[in-house]
């Protein structure tokens, strides 16, 4: 006679099927918010208040899924302009950035995301630039863009490793935003970011439950405003960051074997 099967035998396909149905319910819960909320902000008057109207949005995400973040170091935020630089792990980063930070921020968006029209059009109307990443006579143009828009007194919020991988570690930054910081000096604020890569990392598709941070460090003044200054800077803020996620700062890209393909980077 077979024995009986034991419940720790069942955990695992009990795990998995809860999983799904909480995924199910969290991409129901963000197609109806973003439907209900996020759709409408595309016509509200005034750059400002759309902002906040999709923040209120992404909030309520968070609240509703369970996955409301545990969020520290807001204070370290200056009053006046500065770059956000985060580490990216997660589709989820770009919606809880927009969830945590001011509604004074803009993000920058990898110029793919212009592909999904939808998305393109809020991102838009919310204030975010949109940048490319492989032409380089684009990312030139881009790079002036930033500048101007930094210059113009826009504090703006940047995912400096430009994508994400399903493993752990922190990939090398590129160099736009703190270009445009020593060019202004103005400061950069770290972020990390600990939890959005168990939830939704590259390659899945249905979200999981998981404790989620983010720790806003203390701002990074620019010590020149030459192309060394900005290196020290960029590394500095990858540094500090690798440090408070407790994931290695890698020393190049690592090949993924699920490359995400429509991520934000703002």
């Amino acid at each position: 006679m077979a024995e009986p099967e034991r419940p720790q035998d069942a955990a695992g396909p009990l795990r998995r099927n809860a999983e799904r149905v909480y995924g199910v319910w969290s991409v129901c819960a963000f197609a109806a918010l973003s439907l209900l909320l996020c759709g409408p902000s595309i016509f509200v008057p005034g750059e400002t208040r759309r902002r906040r109207g999709v923040r209120r949005a992404a909030r309520l995400f968070f609240d509703v899924t369970g996955l409301t973040p545990r969020v520290s170091g807001l204070s370290n935020i200056p009053d006046g302009p500065c770059i956000v630089v985060a580490n990216h792990a997660s589709y989820l980063d770009g919606i809880l950035m927009i969830g945590v930070l001011p509604p004074r921020f803009g993000f920058i968006i990898k110029r793919e995301m212009t592909r999904i029209p939808l998305a393109h059009l809020l991102l838009r109307r919310i204030g975010s630039v949109f940048v490319e990443r492989f032409d380089p006579r684009g990312s030139s143009r881009d790079a002036l863009r930033l500048f101007r828009t930094a210059a113009d007194g826009r504090s703006l919020a940047f995912f400096p490793e430009g994508t994400f991988v399903s493993g752990p570690g922190v990939q090398p930054f590129r160099l736009g935003a703190f270009q445009t910081a020593t060019r202004l000096g103005i400061p950069v604020v770290p972020v990390a970011i600990r939890g959005t890569r168990h939830v939704l990392p590259a390659g899945r598709w249905l979200p999981r439950p998981a404790r989620l941070t983010v720790h806003i460090t203390a701002p990074i003044r620019p010590q020149g405003g030459d192309r060394e200054a900005a290196l020290t800077l960029r590394d500095a803020a990858r540094d500090r960051i690798a440090e408070h996620t407790g994931e290695p700062a890698l020393p190049a890209a690592v090949p993924d074997p699920h490359p995400e393909r429509a991520a934000a980077t703002r």
